[in-house]
């Protein structure tokens, strides 16, 4: 059998076909190779007890325990039996039940003293953790067949425990595993030689025996380093190609011009440029002046002066006779942002106009809302070239728009493009237009590596002058209801000193929010079924809070909502009235997150914060002292003082930089979650590789991939880099690399 075929082979082959279901199902493992890169997730050690205290609940786990005490219970009248068994180590016990039938067997077997590994999902009943019905295996056992097996199997050896389902439990994973082991001496090895040996790793298929078969936890590191660095170089040399072919485009280099548009603007700023946009501007211009795109990632906090540095990028395109788009992910940003360009610009843009500047440009807004007079002349505005700068949502890249010569596209908040947009894009320019994504969410150096790597990266960590500190603070609702009321107070006096306020709700609260079940109510018994607490309360919704505060904490103040499914007419008219202070209360869902910039609004209160991600609860806060007076954000929440909820809360709490709450934010859910489901090819790809503590092993894989690339940028002398590469960028992982 040639070294690929072998990894190719269908697991249905060598399993039978009732557990291949179950791990093609609830695994996604279809091949050998996908069974052999299924790592156990830790290790037991035989006679090592798990520490009970530490399960997680309404988990999958596998713990190993000794049996403390077994005893059979009788209920409905002596019709129905109940087995009940505690376990217990150094650290806590468990209670395991078994009901009905299935008691006989676990009564003869489970006896105090025994040993054994046990499967199942962690519940609390009666305020006691426990497995209902778990599956398990002896492991001290003489008297079975089976139990003899399974020591010897595992004597004196760690004992893998594998990511594993309610269907299939770990050790039937580890015997499907002993099954398709003699395939990893075909394993395709995807280092260079002289990088294997320079950095002396374990060869490949030794490796893989190792990290599913160890006999020491030496072997176990050996493993780990080896097979980290595959997918840490295996993804790197992919961004590193994506790189190398973006250098090979053509584009046009759009050099500043003296005494043009941007120097007027420059002239008219009533404020100096921090150090931070005046070195991120020079990055930029630097790359413009390049005959290939520019393909830029600026990362800044919020109220960083992002706008202001693409703004600078996009007139100096326009003094260089090209035109730029800015694309916004709704219609309410892109609106803003309009807004926003036009107050800085002033005369400036309106070129061609009457009391407009002869050095100006005209600066249009196209959405899919607009009337089609107004659209109609927006886009003859762009195809003439009267138009320097459009500002939109998605419907920039329809078929109708035509530009006269687009030099530079700027997406806001890392809505990265899919390869079909970009590609949609760069046929709307004579040749491809320079790229800069913004993103306001403070991305760790590794995500920025491992997700955005094929951008080059401009940081800005600097506050412009004259943006106020934010107060921020844990209102526990549930407990000290008289926080809340205090909070409400804080709100009024904010108003009633001329300021304005936000309140922020996970939900809506209309019927289309109950329908589509975002958030939205379930009965008692569907809640059960999905593994939910079926008293927990849904999460409170924008138009109910509005209402009550009416009614109540906040009567007689001017309260109006703002939320996703309003026409846009109403959303823009409810944004212009609050930005010109004739709103005092906005209640609104997260469409405030991005963009939204209100000088005068100094207080926030979050409703129900915990059900929103650290990163997100930082994004909300920025919105408020974005003027001269000192900001307030107030994080209600109902969740228990000792929860992780309330931990995350007093983290956010506690500082206000946004890189240290990304790395929390990370380490707290995993960076799955971080990478997104658009990223789902680089969660496929990583099974070993954790992106926030590997970032020596990420940072040097990147250089080493670089050089390769350089070298040889169709790998045309290491073909098993490029088998292994073309496994890894099938169809969904191609994907990721080009909509990130």
């Amino acid at each position: 059998m040639d070294r690929v075929s072998s990894f190719d082979e269908p697991l249905l082959k060598l399993l039978g076909g009732a557990t291949a279901k179950v791990m093609a199902e609830h695994l996604d493992l279809h091949t050998v190779g996908d069974l052999l890169y299924h790592y156990p997730r830790r290790y037991e050690e035989r006679g090592k007890l798990t520490a009970l205290a530490d399960l997680p609940l309404d988990e999958h786990v596998t713990v190993v325990a000794q049996v403390a005490d077994a005893r059979i219970l009788m209920f409905n009248n002596g019709r129905g039996k109940r087995l009940e068994v505690t376990l217990t180590d150094g650290s806590g016990r468990l209670q395991l039940v078994f009901f009905g039938h299935g008691v006989h067997k676990p009564h003869k077997e489970l006896l105090p003293g025994r040993q054994a590994m046990f499967a199942g999902k962690v519940s609390v009943f009666n305020r006691k953790m426990q497995l209902a019905h778990p599956t398990y295996q002896l492991l001290d056992a003489t008297d079975a067949d089976e139990a003899t097996e399974a020591v010897d199997a595992f004597a004196g050896r760690l004992l893998p425990i594998y990511p594993a389902c309610k269907q299939l439990d770990s050790w039937r994973i580890a015997k499907a595993v002993d099954a398709v082991l003699p395939s990893a001496q075909d394993a395709v090895d995807p280092l260079p030689a002289s990088l294997r040996e320079g950095r002396g790793f374990t060869p490949l298929p030794e490796a893989l025996l190792k990290v599913h078969r160890p006999q020491t936890k030496a072997d176990v590191e050996d493993a780990r380093a080896r097979l980290k660095w595959d997918e840490a170089f295996v993804l790197q040399v992919a961004l590193a190609r994506r790189r190398y072919a973006d250098t090979q485009l053509p584009a046009a280099a759009r050099r500043p011009v003296a005494d043009g548009l941007l120097d007027a603007f420059d002239a008219k700023l009533p404020f100096t440029l921090t150090e931070g946009q005046e070195k991120v501007s020079k990055e930029i211009f630097d790359d413009l002046a390049t005959e290939h795109p520019m393909h830029r990632l600026l990362q800044g906090e919020v109220g960083s002066g992002k706008t202001m540095v693409a703004l600078r990028a996009m007139l100096t395109v326009v003094d260089a006779g090209g035109q730029a788009a800015m694309l916004a992910p709704t219609e309410v940003l892109a609106q803003q942002h309009h807004r926003s360009i036009t107050e800085m610009m002033g005369e400036l843009a309106e070129g061609g106009m009457l009391g407009g500047s002869d050095r100006g440009t005209k600066v249009v807004l196209l959405t899919g809302s607009m009337g089609m007079a107004a659209r109609r002349q927006a886009l003859l505005d762009l195809v003439t070239g009267e138009a320097g700068i459009v500002i939109g949502t998605h419907a920039l890249i329809e078929d109708k728009v035509q530009f006269h010569d687009l030099g530079l596209v700027v997406v806001d908040e890392q809505h990265r493009f899919g390869v079909e947009q970009r590609d949609a894009l760069r046929s709307k320019g004579k040749q491809p237009p320079h790229l800069l994504v913004m993103t306001a969410t403070p991305i760790p150096r590794t995500v920025a590596m491992t997700v955005f790597g094929d951008l080059e990266t401009s940081v800005l960590d600097q506050l412009p002058a004259g943006r106020s500190p934010i107060a921020s603070h844990v209102v526990p609702a549930k407990d000290k209801p008289h926080f809340l009321s205090r909070a409400w107070e804080r709100v009024r006096e904010e108003v009633e000193n001329g300021h304005q306020a936000y309140v922020v709700c996970p939900r809506i609260g209309d019927d289309a929010d109950e329908a589509e079940g975002k958030g939205g109510r379930k009965t008692k018994a569907k809640k059960q079924a999905a593994g939910e607490d079926p008293e927990k309360r849904p999460p409170l919704a924008v138009l109910e809070i509005a209402d009550e505060l009416r009614k109540g904490a906040l009567a007689g103040l001017g309260v109006e909502v703002l939320h996703g499914r309003m026409h846009p007419d109403d959303k823009d008219d409810v944004m212009r009235r609050f930005a010109a202070g004739d709103v005092d209360v906005l209640v609104a869902t997260t469409v405030i997150e991005v963009g939204v910039n209100v000088p005068n609004a100094t207080a926030m209160v979050i409703m129900d914060a915990d059900r929103f991600g650290v990163s997100q609860l930082h994004q909300l806060r920025g919105r408020v002292g974005r003027g001269s007076a000192p900001g307030l954000c107030l994080l209600v929440s109902e969740a228990h003082e000792a929860s992780p909820a309330r931990a995350r809360l007093s983290a956010v709490a506690a500082t206000l930089d946004g890189f240290e709450l990304s790395r929390i934010d990370l380490e707290q859910r995993r960076e799955g979650d971080v990478l997104g489901q658009a990223q789902s090819g680089v969660r496929s790809s990583l099974r070993m590789l954790t992106v926030i503590d590997d970032e020596e092993v990420i940072a040097a894989a990147r250089e080493e991939a670089v050089a390769v690339v350089a070298a040889d940028p169709e790998l045309e002398h290491l073909p098993e880099l490029r088998t292994v590469l073309a496994a890894l960028l099938d169809k969904d992982r191609e994907e990721y690399l080009d909509k990130g």
